[in-house]
C-alpha cells in the first residue's frame, strides 16, 4: 500500500513560459495512415466532495480520498474488458540489449479515458519518463479530432520531452471544421520545471473553463490562456473559445520522429515507464466558476477499472500502442515504451 500525499493548491500563480519555435507538435492520431509530422501546425505571433474556488487567495489543502485520441470508429484493444482473473498482463522483457543493426518492433502506451467532458479541472500524480525521442503526456482530447476534414481539432496537453526532462510544455491544439486547412494551431510553450521529472512523482493538472485553460505543477498554476487571446490567422485563432467539443482524458508514452521537437531517437535507453499514482476529475460549475470532485482512481487492486479506461492500440509515429504496454501494480498505472525483435 503506498502512502498519499495531498500537496495544497494554490491558484496564484509564476507565470513562466518560453516559445520553441523550432518545435512540431505531434497530435494524438489513432489513424495509423496518419503521421504527425505531415500534419504541420500553424503558429501564431455532495457533502463528501471538495470545492475548489479560484477566486480565493489561501491555499487549501485537497482531501484525502480512498478507493486519469475512447473513439467510437476506432476498435479498442483485446484487454478493453479485464483479462483472465480481472490481473493485467505483465511486458515481456525486451529482447536483450538494444543492437542497432537489428530492426525492432518499438511499443508505446496510450491510457485513454472513456468519459466525455466539456470543461473541469484534471489532475494526476505521476513520475513521467523520457529518453530522447520520447513524449511522456496527460492531456485532453476531442476523439474525432484525428478524422481532420469536417471535424474540428480540440487537443489541450501536457508534455515531457525526451530531449529534456527538466522542462516540460504547454499546449493547445486546435483546428476549424474546414476540408481546406490541413495545419493545426498551436499556442506551445515550454517551461522550466526546476527538477528531473522523471525522478519523483509531481502533481500536473489542466484547468479548462469557457474563459481560460491553465496548467499547473505541484499545485502552482504556471501558464493560463483567457479567451480573447488569439494566435494564428483562421476561425480558431481565439483558441479557449473555440475549445467546444466534449473530450477525453489520456495518458500515453511514445516516441516522435520529430528531432527537432524531441531530440534525436535514442532507444538504447528502453525499457522507460510513466508511472501514475492517482487521477482526480473535477466537475465545472458555471454558476460559482469553481469545481466540485467527481472522482478519483488511486489504481488499487491489479487491473485497471474498464468502465473508466481503454488501452490504446494504433500507431503513433515510431511505436505501436498495445495492452501489454499498460499495466496496474503497487497502487499504480504503469505505462511502457520498450522493443521486440
Amino acid at each position: 500500500m503506498k502512502t498519499k500525499f495531498i500537496l495544497p493548491l494554490v491558484v496564484a500563480a509564476a507565470f513562466v513560459a518560453c516559445s520553441d519555435d523550432s518545435s512540431s507538435t505531434a497530435p494524438v492520431n489513432p489513424d495509423p495512415a496518419l503521421s504527425s509530422d505531415a500534419l504541420p501546425t500553424d503558429l501564431g505571433s455532495s457533502s463528501d466532495m471538495a470545492v475548489i474556488d479560484p477566486t480565493s487567495s489561501s491555499d487549501m489543502l485537497l482531501p484525502e480520498l480512498s478507493s486519469s485520441s475512447v473513439l467510437p470508429d476506432v476498435p479498442l484493444s483485446s484487454s478493453a474488458t479485464p483479462s483472465a482473473g480481472g490481473i493485467d498482463p505483465i511486458p515481456p522483457a525486451v529482447d536483450g540489449p538494444y543492437d542497432p543493426t537489428k530492426k525492432y518492433t518499438f511499443y508505446g502506451a496510450e491510457l485513454t479515458g472513456k468519459e466525455q467532458f466539456l470543461y473541469g479541472r484534471f489532475e494526476a500524480r505521476m513520475k513521467m519518463a523520457a529518453t530522447s525521442g520520447s513524449v511522456s503526456s496527460m492531456f485532453l482530447n476531442y476523439d474525432l479530432s484525428w478524422k481532420k476534414g469536417d471535424e474540428p481539432w480540440n487537443e489541450i496537453d501536457i508534455e515531457i520531452l525526451g530531449k529534456d526532462p527538466n522542462s516540460w510544455q504547454s499546449n493547445i491544439l486546435t483546428r476549424e471544421a474546414d476540408p481546406s486547412i490541413s495545419g493545426l494551431t498551436s499556442s506551445e510553450k515550454i517551461h522550466e520545471f526546476g527538477f528531473d521529472a522523471t525522478n519523483e512523482f509531481h502533481l500536473y493538472a489542466i484547468v479548462w473553463t469557457p474563459d481560460y485553460v491553465a496548467w499547473e505543477i505541484d499545485s502552482v498554476e504556471v501558464r493560463r490562456v483567457a479567451t480573447g487571446e488569439l494566435v494564428g490567422s483562421h476561425a480558431d485563432a481565439d483558441q479557449v473559445k473555440f475549445l467546444t467539443e466534449q473530450q477525453s482524458l489520456r495518458f500515453n508514452l511514445w516516441a516522435s520522429k520529430t528531432a527537432s521537437w524531441t531530440g534525436k531517437w535514442a532507444p538504447e535507453n528502453l525499457p522507460i515507464e510513466q508511472h501514475i499514482d492517482y487521477v482526480r476529475v473535477y466537475a465545472y460549475n458555471a454558476d460559482t466558476k469553481g469545481f466540485t470532485l467527481s472522482w478519483q482512481d488511486d489504481f488499487e487492486g491489479d487491473a485497471l477499472d474498464y468502465s473508466r479506461w481503454s488501452e490504446g492500440n494504433w500507431e503513433m509515429e515510431r511505436v505501436m500502442y498495445r495492452d501489454l504496454n499498460i499495466r496496474v501494480e503497487n497502487g499504480y498505472a504503469k505505462l511502457r515504451l520498450d522493443y521486440e525483435l
